[in-house]
């Protein structure tokens, strides 16, 4: 095999909470993650030349060591000694630094291609190991679908397929750095907490009811005070008939949840026009964190 391409998903957090702030600095976790159906989409080809090469859609997006994607074939060619080089067309579709886990999901696609494509035969458990020194949203951007994440979000547990529904994803015209925003948190003062388990016990019961009234992010506290506009977007989903609206991880996507397509496609009209947001799309959950597209 020469050449792969494969579709790396986008994620939501239908739920997240923050435990407490751990002694390393980092933060104990309790999220229900969910990839969905809007990914962008790697090419990666071998190359007889040394080095990594990456072309994108998006001339905003670096594509040297500061590349998630980079980094992730680097560290594949160090661990395994690979020779030759890497040639990657990235088309980037998950909107960037947006609680959408982009970065982290096209760094577990590349992951998942060099294994396909050097035939290195790693299962998932070594990927998700070396996922994690890239970022702790990467070892569940491999596993995919819907799992209860712990720890700093790399301890995953599978769930079911969470009950099907309509997402309506709105990003607004900002950026939101993650660690900025952990790093204003204040763990110990969090007064709400999701009920983590009962949105799990409802996805087993396949309860859309019982996982929109239980979809809350501890974060919005930080992120919505700077940045208004991620409240006006939840208001305006719920009056276009979401049945709930939440922030995606650490924002500033918001994303909606609605029963049927045509509701979702009429409150995507009206978010589009209302200004409020650069990026809006319709999507639905996904069962996998990337899909294989071709081998040649």
């Amino acid at each position: 095999m020469n050449e792969i391409s494969i579709k790396a998903m986008g994620k939501v957090n239908l739920g997240l909470d923050v435990l407490c702030r751990r002694p390393d600095g980092y933060h104990e976790v309790r999220m229900i993650m969910q990839s969905v159906d809007l990914g962008d989409t790697l090419k990666i080809a071998k190359t007889e030349e040394e080095g990594i090469s990456i072309r994108t859609n998006r001339k905003d997006l670096p594509v040297d060591e500061q590349n998630l994607v980079y980094k992730a074939i680097r560290l594949m060619q160090e661990e395994f000694d690979l020779s030759g080089g890497v040639r990657v067309r990235l088309d980037k579709q998950i909107p960037m630094a947006a609680g959408m886990g982009g970065g982290s999901a096209d760094a577990a696609a590349a992951l998942v291609g060099m294994n396909r494509l050097f035939d290195l035969k790693l299962t998932e458990e070594k990927l998700k190991e070396l996922g994690l020194k890239l970022g702790a949203d990467v070892p569940f951007c491999i596993l995919g679908g819907t799992a209860l994440a712990e720890g700093i979000g790399e301890v995953l547990t599978p769930l079911p397929k969470a009950p099907s529904c309509y997402v309506l994803i709105a990003k607004p015209d900002l950026s939101v750095s993650t660690k900025e925003v952990y790093e204003s948190l204040h763990a110990e003062g969090i007064v709400s907490h999701p009920d983590i388990d009962g949105m799990i016990q409802a996805i087993w019961k396949k309860n859309l009811n019982g996982v929109t009234e239980r979809m809350e992010n501890v974060l919005e506290g930080v992120t919505v005070k700077k940045h208004p506009v991620i409240e006006q977007l939840k208001d305006k989903m719920r009056q276009e008939g979401a049945m709930e609206a939440m922030m995606s991880g650490s924002g500033p996507t918001v994303f909606g949840i609605f029963e049927d397509a045509v509701h979702a496609g009429e409150a995507y009209k009206q978010i589009a026009a209302s200004g409020l947001s650069v990026q809006t799309c319709v999507t639905r959950f996904a069962d996998a964190g990337q899909v294989v597209l071709s081998e040649g």
